[in-house]
């Protein structure tokens, strides 16, 4: 096996200060994730997603970032998975998003709402139909006997609307936004002395900037 100890890379490629940031969070996140864009970062929205419940007990997995809207970061997912039952009695989470061909992460932390039921069937109505399939096909995060047996019930979901481009929303899927009250914006630098510009809410509703030690 490779010595993993000895697996290290030198970033070099830009540098971060609290003048090269915008006023906002969101606002600086758009722009980094233009660039993010440009550059061809393959999936630059795949996002890890961190929930707990509220017994302290973290999960994480990577999720698809699908909008910067109402004041924060929108993804959409199925109500009765693990996230959407820990989002339900802790609705507080984070998110981190690794961009390697910058030599940069954003940490995001805040609390969590559901979005409106309209708002969520609008997405969901713009889906790939395969997609809207999947999602009523799915009991997400369950057990299942086998592969078959969830192709099997695809097949009679895509008979059952053969002649329809648009299915109804499930009750059990929608979108939430991550309203956030602090964003880090991380950007890897020679010798580890990497850069770390922090955006923290506080309690009057400002945010603050500040530059955190590497």
């Amino acid at each position: 096996m490779v010595d993993i100890k000895q697996l290290r890379k030198e970033y070099t490629a830009y540098t971060l200060g609290p003048e090269d940031v915008s006023e906002s969070p969101l606002a600086q996140f758009k722009a980094w994730f233009e660039q993010a864009v440009q550059v061809q970062v393959p999936e630059p929205n795949a996002m890890t997603l961190a929930t707990c419940t509220p017994e302290g007990k973290p999960s994480a997995r990577i999720v698809l970032l699908k909008g910067i809207e109402e004041g924060g970061f929108v993804f959409y997912t199925n109500y009765n998975s693990r996230k959407g039952k820990e989002l339900e009695q802790n609705p507080q989470a984070a998110l981190a998003f690794l961009w390697h061909e910058l030599q940069r992460q954003v940490r995001v932390e805040g609390p969590v709402r559901k979005l409106s039921p309209e708002s969520s069937t609008a997405y969901f109505q713009s889906r790939p139909k395969g997609s809207q399939v999947g999602a009523w096909a799915s009991p997400q995060s369950t057990p299942i006997a086998s592969r078959a047996v969830l192709e099997k019930r695809v097949e009679e979901l895509a008979g059952q609307y053969a002649g329809a481009e648009i299915l109804p929303r499930p009750p059990h899927w929608g979108g939430y936004v991550l309203e956030p009250t602090v964003v880090e914006f991380w950007q890897g630098r020679s010798n580890r002395l990497h850069d770390r510009i922090r955006y923290r809410l506080d309690e009057n509703g400002n945010w603050q900037v500040e530059r955190l030690a590497p």
